[in-house]
């Protein structure tokens, strides 16, 4: 199949691809991505460190780094670039998917399945016209409870016991209403930061989206529900939210684990 992966330009989703694309190595893949989630506005000032550490960092330091030097060789986990080289086709970035030029770029494509994994732009009418199996989306939140932004921080300063992953289609342009395929639950470990937890989810949740493929891919049909009645929609902590969550001993980040993820890219 013709599979185009929708993603966006941050830690998590380099991670997310390198655990799912040599899950999908039969397929014909193409990637596409996103430079943030929502517009540029402004934000509590850990949420400005939080996207240091998540894209900043990464992008614009570690990432460039290890594509320059030769010796980095058999990392872990590959780079955006070095991912690009190994399904060897550029990974282009759309911010504004749903207008005509961006359209055709996807279209192009020609996918049989979209994979939204923390795609940054909703998808419109257009867009999800285009796969010929629609769009599944691979949410880190249990639905309907947390619909939205940042679900595991929801999910933290509620003090849940699990956090996890959904699998859905998109199809429409309302947020983390489609039918559900799977989910994925974990025990949160409030010992780690806020970034520990949400980066913890993604094994679990490539494996859903690469079987549901599998499936896709031998003309089977997807088991799917509809989401039950209620739940809760969030968008980007308020500063109060985020000063309940410190006051409760949380973190949203820990240098020392990035570090650690770091030289995930680096090999031995």
């Amino acid at each position: 199949m013709n599979i185009s992966v929708l993603t966006n330009k941050d830690l998590a989703s380099c991670i997310a691809l390198n655990l799912l694309l040599p899950q999908l190595s039969d397929h014909r893949v193409s990637v596409f991505m996103s430079a943030r989630v929502g517009p540029r506005r402004s934000q509590p000032k850990e949420l400005s460190e939080l996207a240091f550490y998540e894209q900043t960092l990464f992008n614009q330091i570690v990432f460039p780094v290890v594509d320059a030097i030769e010796y980095f060789e058999n990392p872990q986990w590959l780079t955006f670039n070095r991912i690009a080289s190994s399904v060897n086709r550029p990974i282009i970035e759309l911010n504004q998917i749903n207008d005509p030029v961006e359209l055709e770029t996807l279209a192009s494509s020609e996918p049989d399945i979209i994979l939204s994994i923390r795609y940054g732009v909703i998808l419109r009418d257009e867009v999800l016209k285009i796969p010929k199996h629609g769009v599944l989306n691979l949410h880190s939140g249990l639905l309907p409870g947390y619909r939205g932004v940042m679900a595991t921080f929801r999910a933290m300063l509620n003090g849940e016991k699990n956090i996890g992953m959904t699998l859905h289609s998109i199809d429409d342009s309302t947020i983390d209403t489609g039918k559900i395929f799977a989910t994925r639950s974990l025990v949160v470990d409030y010992n780690r930061s806020y970034l520990w937890n949400v980066l913890g989810l993604y094994e679990e949740g490539c494996q859903m989206i690469a079987e549901a493929v599998s499936v896709i891919s031998n003309k089977q049909s997807l088991k799917s529900y509809e989401q039950p009645d209620g739940g809760n929609y969030y968008s980007f902590p308020s500063t109060e939210e985020i000063a309940n969550f410190l006051e409760q001993g949380y973190t949203l980040v820990n240098p020392a684990d990035i570090v650690v993820l770091a030289k995930k890219f680096m090999g031995p």
